[in-house]
């Protein structure tokens, strides 16, 4: 269980800072949620406690693993897949894994694609969206600005 103040990353949403532990009734059964302030965007999400581990919520990387992590991603193998559906499905499996690495993968595929053919406009969001993930813990991992993070990404990649 985390408690108030613990950095933590959802799948799908990036890291963030746990604010507050609430309870909410839904549908008429009381549950306990984590307040989950994103830095990015100031967004705030709500994650059940009892689902942290199905919805694949972890603790942020540590600053050595995440420098572990950014040096392995210039070395990321990526298989460009011609079937537009079939890659969308793959990177989307990768982006809910929660794995860093596996998001990176995502970037560098997606980045790759994008200088040779394009995207298109669900690929390009799915771009956005690793991105953010990938910055948001990186620089949370690191207590580095988004604008550093990002630099550093883009360094590695």
């Amino acid at each position: 269980m985390f408690r108030v103040g613990d950095k933590i990353v959802h799948p799908m949403h990036g890291a963030g800072i746990v604010d507050e532990i609430v309870t909410r009734k839904v549908n008429g059964v009381l549950r306990d949620y984590y307040s989950l302030r994103l830095p990015v965007g100031g967004m705030l999400v709500m994650i059940p406690t009892e689902n942290c581990g199905e919805i694949g919520v972890r603790a942020v990387l540590t600053a050595e693993e995440a420098q572990r992590m950014l040096g392995e991603i210039t070395q990321l193998q990526v298989e460009l897949e011609p079937n537009w559906n079939q890659r969308y499905r793959e990177n989307m499996l990768r982006l809910k894994s929660g794995n860093l690495l596996e998001v990176a993968k995502v970037v560098k595929c997606l980045l790759l694609r994008d200088s040779r053919r394009g995207l298109s406009t669900g690929e390009r969001k799915m771009l956005h969206s690793a991105r953010q993930i990938l910055i948001s813990e990186i620089g949370m991992a690191c207590d580095i600005s988004y604008e550093e993070a990002e630099r550093r990404i883009n360094q590695a990649l």
